[in-house]
């Protein structure tokens, strides 16, 4: 069963949700919806979202706890085979508590990094992580965050260097968006450049199977950068389901056997 925060929001019902809390103008409803893709757009949410006073989470779909029996059993049968802590991106994380949760309740050490291309929702976040000073289960994990576009991780990233990238509604905001599919599809290409051999890209998602999975195996298909695409159902709120698709890198030689 999911258990959803009172912030959580399916993106196909956002103009109706976003109206009636008054969360921000109608023009930026609008605004939010047609141009998902765009930096400028996404600090304006953030500001308005922000100007409320006292930090609360925004949770896109679902927050951590509806989630946690997807991403913290991956986690744990990686740090079998692992010396170092897990390498952890949240990515788009906006002011999701993924991260921090994680970073919080990961019984093995993780080192998690929370990005997004708004810097408002970056320096939110930030603040907000020195005034809580939560304390990790592991003592060895780390907690990070940094203003990044998602399109471009290579200049982030060095090849193979992530263990687990999670992505919470970043590639549904994309899609939907005017110009956000091609985005998308690099954004799925880059992950698979900067994953580990064993690492994953869990994306949870609104969008049905259907759909999603042949536009995944469509952006993985064929070359060095193969993947292993796979679906599970995560739950249902109001009538629309979720679900977490996993990405997992094959290598060359994988490919050709």
């Amino acid at each position: 069963m999911l258990l959803f925060t009172r912030l959580a929001v399916p993106l196909r019902t956002l103009q109706k949700l976003t109206k009636a809390h008054r969360w921000h103008h109608t023009s930026l409803t609008n605004e939010l919806i047609e141009n998902m893709d765009k930096k400028a757009t996404w600090d304006r949410f953030y500001t308005e979202n922000g100007s409320k006073g006292q930090f609360k989470n925004f949770e896109w779909f679902f927050g951590f706890h509806s989630v946690k029996d997807f991403i913290l059993p991956v986690l744990q049968t990686m740090s079998h085979s692992h010396s170092g802590p897990l390498n952890i991106l949240d990515m788009g994380c906006g002011t999701s508590a993924l991260g921090p949760c994680i970073y919080r309740t990961s019984p093995c050490a993780v080192k998690v990094i929370c990005a997004d291309i708004s810097s408002v929702a970056v320096k939110l976040m930030q603040k907000h992580s020195n005034s809580t000073l939560v304390q990790p289960c592991n003592p060895s994990s780390a907690l990070a965050f940094l203003e990044m576009d998602c399109t471009q991780l290579r200049g982030y990233f060095v090849a193979r260097s992530l263990d687990l990238i999670l992505d919470k509604g970043t590639t549904d905001a994309l899609v939907r968006s005017k110009e956000g599919q091609v985005k998308a599809g690099q954004i799925v290409k880059q992950c698979l450049q900067v994953l580990k051999p064993s690492g994953t890209l869990l994306q949870f998602s609104d969008e049905d199977p259907d759909a999603r999975l042949v536009w995944l195996e469509r952006e993985v298909r064929g070359g060095e950068l193969a993947a292993d695409v796979g679906v599970q159902e995560v739950g249902e709120l109001r009538g629309v389901s979720y679900f977490c698709y996993q990405i997992s890198p094959r290598t060359s030689e994988r490919v050709s056997k």
